[in-house]
């Protein structure tokens, strides 16, 4: 359904009354596509203090040249040697001065590094990061995003990451803290065309909305997509397999050998595994009866169990394997009459943090998650229109988010640079305020 609003609000008169009125005034997002990749502008390099660190190489594979007119599309921050609240007021005075300068949608990163816990100055500097950064993403508007990317280690890990959080595919995620861990320091690589040229990717309920997304996206990098769904959406499956190249698998992910079977489709294995096949069944706790609390469960969170062990045990992951699964902001913040969708999505949370290093120490294989916020689907255009108004304006960016936001996201996390990002959870909610 189309945001009417936002569309009124581009206008003239929209203008005018929502200045009058003080009304929400978001700003129409600019998203990847073939003939805009990047950023319209130039990137403007800061450092608070002193930093070890070597961004050059890094920042040359994003595509954006060094700012030359005062008006930035993107602003980098290197705070990783701030240690004391004075080194927080170098971010101050780094950041002060040009932040309005920032061209509408626009990006800005501020780099830290992990709090140290044998360092509590360090550990509180590096923390105060992460309220400045939220804070300010709730403040700039016009589209602008405010991340927070922890280093732990050498620039190049970072890579992947940056390219992503400085392009347009990371138009509805605004917020993070972003976690990355040591990795190849070598020096970064231009990107690849099609990263996933030669790779697998399985993704499950991918024959509608944010799947079908995803498997658009994944294909589009070039990798070949298995489209699982259950088996009464074979016939839509099948259309967006035929589209994209890729092959239909009709399977109900809730199948005891669901695990099985897949192996038995796919046995040289993925490189890919995308858990998104989830349903919801809304009801308040005092009024939700057993049959409304096991199917959301099952699908949600018990197959995603059962079929991630299946695979992990029988090796096929390959190494710099990726699995990438769907949890929530309902998850993370709760949300009336949906204990048993947070539930299962908490869960989903709670999978990834335990098994990411166990699963990379064993089998080479990064575990992540992605929690879209409200996100414009058949779903959501089903919800009353008071509530849907609500769910779109209550973010950073005044606006729902799309499929391809959750799908951009995803084929970062799916990156075969993406190596040093690990047990993360990454709300693609435009920093909703319910819990961000």
């Amino acid at each position: 359904m189309a945001d009417r609003y936002l569309s009124f609000t581009g206008t003239p008169p929209g203008r005018f009354l929502t200045r009058r009125l003080g009304l929400p005034r978001p700003t129409a997002l600019k998203r990847w596509s073939p003939g805009q990749p990047d950023l319209d502008g130039g990137l403007l390099h800061l450092t608070a203090g002193t930093s070890a660190l070597d961004l050059a190489p890094v920042l040359a594979t994003t595509g954006l040249a060094p700012d030359d007119d005062g008006r930035p599309a993107a602003v980098v921050l290197d705070a990783t040697g701030v240690r004391d609240v004075d080194g927080l007021a170098a971010v101050h005075a780094a950041l002060h001065p040009v932040v309005r300068s920032v061209t509408a949608n626009g990006r800005i990163v501020v780099l830290g590094t992990p709090p140290d816990p044998d360092d509590h100055h360090q550990a509180a500097a590096q923390q105060a990061l992460e309220g400045f950064t939220r804070s300010l993403g709730k403040e700039t508007g016009r589209g602008t995003t405010v991340n927070l990317v922890r280093l732990a280690g050498a620039a190049p890990a970072a890579a992947s990451t940056l390219r992503f959080l400085l392009s347009p595919k990371s138009a509805y995620l605004s917020g993070q803290v972003i976690g990355v861990g040591t990795g190849d320091d070598t020096p970064a690589a231009p990107p690849a065309e099609h990263p996933l040229a030669g790779r697998t990717a399985l993704v499950t309920g991918a024959a509608r909305g944010i799947g079908e997304a995803v498997a658009e996206t994944l294909a589009r990098d070039g990798a070949h997509v298995v489209v699982l769904d259950v088996p009464q959406a074979e016939e839509d499956a099948v259309r967006v397999a035929e589209r994209l190249g890729g092959t239909p698998l009709p399977l109900d992910i809730t199948a005891a050998d669901a695990g099985r079977r897949i192996l038995r489709a796919l046995p040289d294995g993925i490189d890919v595994l995308v858990h998104n096949a989830g349903i919801t069944r809304d009801r308040r706790l005092v009024n939700m009866p057993a049959d409304r609390w096991n199917p959301v469960l099952d699908v949600n969170l018990a197959s995603v169990l059962r079929t991630t062990d299946a695979l992990l045990d029988a090796g096929a992951l390959r190494p710099g394997g990726r699995i990438v699964a769907t949890a929530s902001i309902a998850g993370i913040a709760g949300n009336a009459g949906q204990t048993n969708y947070g539930a299962s999505k908490a869960g989903i949370v709670g999978l990834v943090r335990s098994l990411a290093p166990r699963a990379h120490a064993a089998h080479g294989v990064t575990v992540n998650a992605v929690a879209p916020g409200f996100i414009e689907t058949t779903m959501t255009a089903a919800v009353p229109l008071l509530i849907r108004e609500a769910g779109r304006r209550m973010n950073s960016l005044a606006q729902g988010g799309l499929p391809v936001d959750v799908a951009e996201t995803t084929a970062w996390l799916a990156h075969p640079d993406s190596g040093a990002v690990n047990g993360q959870v990454v709300r693609v909610c435009g920093q909703s305020l319910l819990g961000a």
